[in-house]
């Protein structure tokens, strides 16, 4: 009974931690949508250049919750898919607050935040630069329209109706979404919480501690996991000096927080949702064991 008691709690208060960042990302969409939608795909189209700059920088924040809001953003077609990257790559979720627990110095907790802003900024560009390159290659449309409006008919809010174009409305529309998202991710936090108690913590920790190659690919597998848990143990092993920063780096990489989680729930496009999770989990995973080929420490 305690341990279900503490699962459930862990959950709740895990999923209960996004909540502002939802809500005010869906106020903002909203918004966008009733009173700026003439020129919301000018106001895009200007600044999605420097999307990954802000998106690896913003990402920095220990806030799981900025993925979160990335991914409806990109849902919406708000940002790019290389803002999106970025977001995710850089997102430190449970790692700063356990170096500051841990009293890690400043000199080495500082440069590994900005390794991660580095690579997500840098991947962001490039993977921008590719996608524009294919698409003017094939004459297809390089920008993506902005479709906010699918979201709202995938949540069934109703706030494309004429009374919903107030404040009030859009206040209500975005509480229906960000109702739903949590409910939604705090199903599938519980689940995962229980796989992860039923599986044990030591028995994850004992996975990293094989060949490097293959320590990379379970950290980077770890780091999928929609869950803090796993950005906790990849750190905690670091900490206690188990694996590499190579190693560790690979799985918080790839640890989106619950950022993956929310974008197969909003973004319809499902194949698109998949090779979004292969490509990030190829960039944390090679830039990880590049750190460790190249001898860098902290």
């Amino acid at each position: 009974m305690d341990l279900i008691i503490d699962v459930v709690a862990d959950a709740v208060i895990d999923s209960v931690k996004i909540l502002p960042f939802l809500f005010i990302t869906y106020l903002v969409m909203e918004f966008l949508e009733h009173k700026t939608e003439e020129f919301t795909s000018d106001i895009v189209q200007k600044t999605e250049h420097f999307g990954p700059l802000w998106g690896g920088l913003i990402g920095v924040f220990p806030q799981c919750g900025f993925s979160a809001a990335a991914s409806n953003l990109y849902a919406g077609r708000v940002i790019t898919l290389g803002t999106l990257i970025a977001i995710y790559l850089s997102t430190s979720d449970e790692m700063i607050p356990l170096f500051i627990s841990n009293q890690v110095p400043l000199n080495t907790m500082i440069p590994v935040l900005a390794l991660k802003a580095v690579i997500g900024i840098i991947a962001g560009f490039i993977i921008d630069a590719v996608v524009h390159y294919y698409h003017r290659s094939h004459n297809k449309r390089a920008d993506d329209p902005v479709r906010i409006d699918e979201l709202c008919e995938k949540e069934h809010c109703h706030c494309d109706n004429e009374e919903s174009a107030g404040l009030w409305g859009i206040v209500k529309s975005a509480f229906v979404h960000t109702i739903h998202i949590f409910i939604f991710v705090l199903i599938l936090t519980l689940a995962l919480n229980f796989v992860i108690e039923l599986i044990g913590e030591d028995k994850l920790s004992m996975l990293l501690k094989t060949s490097p190659i293959i320590s990379h690919i379970l950290a980077g597998i770890i780091g999928l996991i929609p869950n803090c848990a796993a950005s906790v143990i990849i750190t905690e092993l670091y900490l206690d000096q188990m694996i590499t920063l190579g190693t560790m780096m690979s799985g918080l990489l790839v640890g989106a927080g619950i950022g993956l989680l929310v974008l197969f729930r909003v973004n319809p496009e499902k194949k698109e949702n998949i090779n979004i999770a292969l490509l990030l989990f190829a960039i944390g995973t090679i830039c990880g064991l590049l750190i460790d080929v190249l001898g860098i420490t902290l």
